[in-house]
């Protein structure tokens, strides 16, 4: 099984020779810009499938926070939700902090 995020052959109109692996240095994703201007993390309400119920894994791992914490949450959120959610409780437990 691929990923089609990580599939780096150019797609037909594409510049031969221009396409760069992702990870790779000088490659650019999304839309044009300055490196800077380009991050890994991207606020959950501008996601593109933010509104797709959440995961198998982002429900597993907020029932494992949320029974830590005592609380309990519906499990029908989508995945911008279950972000924020997943945020909130390791900000609350101290869990998936750099220490």
């Amino acid at each position: 099984m691929t990923d089609s995020n990580t599939d780096s052959t150019p797609d037909a109109g594409d510049d031969a020779g221009t396409d760069t692996a992702i990870g790779e240095s000088g490659g650019m994703l999304g839309a044009t810009g300055t490196d800077a201007a380009n991050t890994t993390e991207k606020d959950p309400s501008e996601w593109v499938t933010g509104d797709e119920p959440a995961t198998g894994a982002q429900k597993s791992y907020l029932d494992t926070l949320a029974r830590e914490a005592g609380e309990t949450l519906s499990a029908d959120l989508t995945k911008a939700e279950a972000s924020e959610q997943i945020e909130r409780l390791q900000a609350a437990s101290g869990r998936g902090t750099d220490a």
